[in-house]
């Protein structure tokens, strides 16, 4: 349950349906990046748990509606606090991602720069037989 959840198309779709019910193609639009096929999988599972829930309008085009349940809701004040966090600290983890990215990458090139003298250590041992 907790993998559900608490992963990232979760928490957007239950912080986007905390402000009103919104249509399929109105969370499609508010969620960039997520693919249809997904958003439709989240949708089906978040209803499923009973957080989240779907009312089809009979009418031509057919119209269907997403809304948080009461548990829905009680569930947006817990994670609520998790959004404003990582809101409030994008920049922070971007720059967090960024010095590791260099670090790694520096790291690495150490290690391909080892492994370069080492072959051609191998190479003159070699060759000088």
């Amino acid at each position: 349950m907790l993998d559900r959840v608490a992963d990232k198309w979760s928490l957007l779709v239950i912080a986007l349906l905390d402000r009103h019910t919104l249509r399929f193609t109105e969370l499609k639009r508010a969620i960039d990046g997520i693919s249809q096929r997904m958003l439709a999988q989240t949708l089906r599972h978040l209803e499923r748990d009973g957080l989240v829930s779907r009312t089809v309008h009979a009418k031509v085009p057919p119209r269907v509606d997403y809304a948080l349940t009461d548990l829905g809701s009680t569930l947006h004040e817990t994670i609520k606090a998790l959004v404003t966090w990582t809101e409030s600290h994008q920049s922070e983890i971007a720059a967090a991602r960024t010095a590791y990215d260099r670090r790694m990458a520096q790291e690495q090139a150490e290690a391909a720069q080892a492994a370069a003298e080492r072959d051609a250590i191998a190479h003159a041992v070699i060759s000088a037989r």
